[in-house]
């Protein structure tokens, strides 16, 4: 056991390093890897049918830009229908739609496959079409990709296609509304390589000088998680074992990058064991897990094997947590991609928090709320579709969706937070199908038992974070007495409520304290029964700020007397108290009648405002009541 635990710790050492260099800019790399060059559609096919089996047959050589393929799609109808549609690039010429031995009419334009039927389809019956078809990708859009690796140079094919890249390449339905159920892989290559694709591999078969192999597949499958790869790879497994399942683990690298490859693997098998033990076994564990090397930035979490362009502890851990969050239930909207690269980013900082806490879990939350940070606006939620960087935008889908998580669990607590993820990735409407955020939400309130639209409205829809400013003095009874104030740095958000941690420290006690912070301004009393010297803000990192100015007021002298300032005031009457904290503002006209009533409170320093400009011109009385004391001055309004 302890020779386990060195390794696993030396891997994670060895690793990070690389990591911190290599990971830093994940979203940015896999952002660019899915927008170069490409755009979103101006239509889809029309989703009239439930795509229920495709069987993917295709013949490429990965020394040539094309492929030629036949698609046979099993579908029953929604209703009665007179054509089936599918997304496909006009680059790739269409052969055919076979029906039943028949050659149906077919248009190809704007991207639309459309095979109209002699006579309308009855509803709920299955039924099926073949689409032959043959071509060379567009290889400037995404989908598609041909290159070369290693010291010869040797040929590598792969497909990768989110958000938008599946038609690029195959017909598909390539919506967010309907899984394939299963899929057959059928792929045609020479000889001398080998093809990494969904599922299981259950046939490879030699034709002279050609292989053919066969994956299947028996999840349901969005249609830009198909994949296949294909080069000169060397094959090894890992194996993880967990609760007396094992799943293997197949990796499909570089010939001249096996050794290094076949070192930094291993650590997927911790991360699997966590992940099981958090949110259930691994979803396709009957089948595998793997990888396939292929020439991008990042990694692709296509389903049961993930294309990447390294092997670094953090992009295995990001891309494994997406067989989770990402492909048993995906994001129902690009508008909600944090469900995918949130979560998978998350994820990764909780392998930290396992295996190394006191190495990496805090610097790992540190700079992603600092990446958070680094910018005043911008939302979660995804305002702009059609723009595929903003989709894949690295501060806010994957670091800020993040800690949205990450201080959400911060505000309900571990034991609720875990539940509703469990309970989310497990529901059985949502498992293998799509989820948006507001189902996501709802099990956050069932499990905890609140309701938690002020959260969401504030951190997945509202743009910005606040900063905090803290003043604070001991009494002579050791209760601390704390004055909270916030900015935020965007005015999306008028003020964010939240539960707040507080840590008191002396040279040989500490506490940490949770106060509710709901208004600015607002000031507590803490009983501590040991006298500090040092209040630290948040110093587990649960919050999404980026500064918090912490100032101990104890030594600061107050007015002797009350006074207010200007006279005469505009907007705003200011006024300076012997006495800090909560108070209450009564403005009188000259006839006596009460025109303001405020409770507000004065700061450590013994000062307060209210707002005036409601008032008219002219002279009043103001009287502050603070401690059992009555201040009352004259001004002028005007």
């Amino acid at each position: 056991m302890l020779r386990k635990i060195v390794l696993s710790l030396f891997i994670l050492t060895a690793v990070h390093v690389q990591a911190q260099f290599s990971l830093h800019d994940l979203a940015e790399a896999e952002g660019k890897r899915n927008a170069a060059n490409a755009t979103a559609p101006s239509i889809q096919a029309i989703n009239n049918s439930d795509f229920v089996y495709q069987r993917c047959e295709w013949r490429v050589d990965p020394l040539v830009n094309y492929i030629d393929g036949k698609i046979t799609t099993y579908f029953v109808p929604n209703q009665s229908i007179s054509n089936i549609q599918f997304d496909l690039s006009v680059a790739l010429t269409v052969d055919s739609i076979v029906y039943h031995s028949t050659n149906l009419t077919f248009t190809h334009t704007n991207e639309i496959l459309d095979g109209q039927f002699a006579s309308a389809l009855p509803g709920n019956v299955i039924d099926s079409v073949s689409v032959y078809y043959h071509g060379a990708p567009d290889t400037s859009m995404r989908g598609f990709h041909l290159s070369v690796h290693g010291p010869n140079n040797d040929p590598v094919m792969w497909t990768l296609s989110e958000p938008y890249g599946a038609k690029n390449w195959w017909p598909c339905k390539q919506d967010l509304n309907d899984k394939i159920d299963s899929v057959d892989i059928i792929v045609t290559a020479p000889l001398w390589y080998e093809v990494a694709s969904n599922g299981t591999l259950t046939d490879d078969v030699t034709f002279a000088v050609q292989r053919q192999w066969t994956w299947k597949h028996r999840y349901p499958i969005a249609a830009f998680l198909v994949c296949f790869a294909v080069s000169n790879y060397s094959i090894y497994s890992d194996f993880v074992v967990y609760n007396g399942d094992t799943v293997e683990v197949i990796n499909y690298v570089y010939p001249e990058d096996s050794a290094m490859a076949s070192y930094a693997t291993p650590g997927v098998i911790e991360q699997m064991q966590l992940f099981d033990s958090l949110f259930g076994l691994y979803p396709f564990a009957d089948e595998k897990y793997g990888h396939a090397q292929c020439n991008f930035g990042g990694g692709m979490e296509h389903t049961t094997i993930t294309f990447l362009g390294g092997f670094w502890y953090e992009l295995l851990a990001h891309e494994l947590a997406h067989q989770w969050f990402g492909d048993k239930v995906t994001c129902g909207s690009w508008e909600d991609i944090w469900i995918n690269e949130g979560f998978a980013t998350y994820l990764t900082g909780l392998c930290y928090e396992r295996y190394a806490p006191q190495l990496y879990w805090k610097p790992y939350i540190k700079g992603k709320i600092d990446h958070t940070v680094s910018a005043p606006d911008g939302s979660v939620f995804v305002d702009d579709t059609t723009n595929i960087s903003r989709i894949f935008d690295a501060r806010l889908s994957y670091a800020k969706g993040a800690m949205v998580l990450h201080q959400l669990r911060w505000v309900i607590g571990d034991s609720a937070w875990f539940a509703a993820v469990y309970n989310f990735i497990n529901d059985t409407s949502l498992q293998f199908a799509f989820a948006r955020t507001a189902q996501l939400q709802w099990h956050f309130e069932q499990s905890s038992g609140q309701n938690l639209n002020w959260y969401f409205s504030d951190w997945y829809y509202g743009e910005g974070f606040p900063t905090y400013q803290l003043s604070w003095y001991l009494t002579p009874g050791d209760t601390a007495v704390v004055t909270i104030n916030q900015t935020q740095s965007h005015p999306s958000v008028s003020f964010y409520e939240l539960p707040l941690p507080l840590y008191f420290k002396n040279a040989t006690q500490d506490t940490l304290i949770r106060v509710q912070y709901n208004a600015n301004g607002q000031q507590f009393s803490i009983p501590l029964g040991f006298s500090p010297t040092d209040l630290i803000f948040d110093p587990e990192y649960w919050l999404i700020t980026d500064s918090a100015i912490v100032n101990n007021i104890a030594t600061t002298p107050l007015p002797s007397t009350f006074s207010v300032y200007p006279n005469p005031a505009l907007d705003i009457l200011s006024f300076e108290s012997p006495f800090r904290g909560a108070c209450t503002v009564k403005i009188y006209d000259m006839q006596g009648k009460l025109v303001m009533n405020q409770s507000t409170s004065t700061d450590g320093n013994g000062k307060g405002s209210v707002n005036i400009s409601a008032l008219n011109d002219g002279y009043y009385n103001v009287v502050v009541q603070q401690e059992g004391k009555e201040f009352k001055r004259p001004f002028l309004k005007r």
